[in-house]
């Protein structure tokens, strides 16, 4: 037990305790506002050129296998959050839809402290997860649309008085909204620095090294310092949501992060690492990319919901508790432990 806690004892996972226990007490710390969001763009920028290079060297059937089951994590999990929520009988099936893109689409904060966790156990990892985390990002988007159309469809025939103008408003923003999921400014980041490492001469990646490399890991210092004061800002949100939601927001992690294990180690046959990062993308959930998407297609939908339980439940569980678990499953499967 102490050795697992020992593993928590890296500088990202303390700064994020930091801005936690700063927001917690008080304290006067803020960032100035562009910071977070200049932090956000270098962290995406770095990990597309990582992925890249190491997509120029991957063997094509390995990532087309990678690309798949990233594909299909994105479509099955929104599902079962979808399921878990509505037997909660908490909230309704729109607040249901948004919350389950959430939980179908992945946490960038979340994936790279678990490189920085792997990092300091010394353990490798395989990059196709890197390819997998830009992948991710929109399905559950389109997931989440088709479920509030669905809900939206099954309310008008048992409510026949119901307005439609919701549901008018929401699905005549349909071709928008698949746009903008598949253009959001984190998926284009993603994808486009991969495609600029992978086709870029290695010579000239070289020169690059101390940006995307040397200054990596003091960056997402900043970025866990900013993401820990956020997740205290929204800790007394917990009582809004109700104790039936903030557990969801624990069960789902776990549920998601389970599949990925298993999808990495059995499916893909990666190693711990690999299986790792697998089921931490399984596991986490977005508040970067989904928010303002499902603020635009599910205007019915609660933002405090999902913005409290992604960020101020869910982020935190898994920086804490739930990376770890999922190593140690990782270890399990591959008959380490």
């Amino acid at each position: 037990m102490m050795s697992a806690f020992s593993n928590l004892l890296i500088p990202a996972v303390l700064f994020f305790a930091l801005g936690f226990i700063a927001r917690l007490i008080k304290s006067d710390l803020r960032f100035p506002p562009d910071l977070a969001k200049i932090l956000s763009i270098y962290l995406l920028v770095s990990i597309g050129l990582h992925g890249g290079v190491e997509l120029a060297r991957a063997d094509l059937g390995e990532a087309l296998a990678a690309v798949v089951w990233a594909l299909l994590l994105g479509l099955l999990l929104p599902i079962i959050g979808f399921g878990l929520l509505l037997a909660t009988r908490r909230v309704g099936p729109l607040d249901a839809a948004a919350i389950a893109a959430h939980y179908g689409s992945v946490s960038a904060g979340t994936f790279l402290t678990a490189i920085a966790f792997l990092g300091s156990q010394g353990i490798d990892y395989e990059r196709y997860p890197l390819i997998m985390l830009a992948i991710m990002e929109s399905p559950a988007i389109v997931v989440g649309l088709l479920l509030a159309s669905w809900s939206r469809g099954r309310a008008a025939k048992t409510d026949p008085n119901r307005s439609a103008a919701p549901a008018e408003r929401g699905e005549g923003h349909l071709a928008e909204i698949l746009r903008d999921a598949f253009t959001n400014g984190s998926v284009v980041l993603l994808i486009g620095s991969m495609l600029i490492g992978a086709i870029a001469n290695p010579k000239a990646m070289e020169s690059l090294h101390p940006f995307t490399t040397d200054i990596f890991m003091g960056m997402l210092c900043l970025f866990l310092l900013e993401m820990g004061l956020e997740a205290g800002r929204r800790f007394a949100d917990f009582r809004r949501v109700g104790w039936a939601l903030v557990a969801f927001g624990l069960v789902m992690p776990l549920i998601g992060g389970v599949i990925g294990v298993l999808v990495g180690h059995l499916m893909l046959g990666f190693g711990v690492g690999g299986t790792t990062l697998v089921g931490v993308l399984g596991a986490s959930a977005s508040y970067i990319a989904v928010p303002p998407a499902m603020r635009l297609a599910i205007p019915e939908a609660n933002p405090s919901f999902y913005l409290t339980l992604s960020l101020g439940v869910t982020f935190p569980f898994n920086v804490v508790f739930g990376i770890p678990i999922y190593h140690q499953l990782a270890l399990l499967l591959a008959g380490g432990a």
